[in-house]
């Protein structure tokens, strides 16, 4: 679980979120429950393409760290920080599995359906499982 920083702005009835230690991400939404969800998803995309462009996983600082940093500062003036907890991806892990074929047409198919690969719709559905079992 990593604790990431975000900084919230609003403007004009819209809310914009943007994440010091991750320059360039940002995302914006109509109210705040759907920043928050929003912002779940655009950290861990960014730090996925991070891992798959092999720049690794990014250090996030202390909130402490980060008011010592005097453009946090600045960038924080008029803004709401959270702290979000997120379970992040890492570095991706070949595996070997036994598929029954026929079943494996059909994820095929269905990726293919989704404009996925493999690998992908696997892990959507695994972590689908995971969270309802959760």
């Amino acid at each position: 679980m990593s604790r990431v920083a975000m900084l919230v702005h609003e403007e004009n009835g819209r809310f914009g979120a943007s994440f010091p230690d991750l320059p360039g991400c940002t995302t914006v939404a109509g109210d705040l429950d759907a920043l928050i969800g929003k912002a779940a998803e655009v950290v861990s995309f960014h730090v996925g393409g991070m891992i798959e462009d092999g720049l690794g996983r990014p250090r996030f600082r202390s909130l402490s760290e980060l008011r010592s940093d005097p453009t946090f500062a600045e960038d924080a003036q008029d803004a709401a920080i959270v702290l979000l907890d997120l379970d992040l991806p890492s570095r991706a892990v070949r595996v070997n599995i036994t598929v029954d074929e026929n079943v494996l047409k059909r994820i095929d198919q269905a990726a293919s359906a989704a404009g996925e690969t493999r690998s992908g719709f696997l892990v959507a559905a695994a972590k689908a499982r995971l969270q309802a079992a959760e």
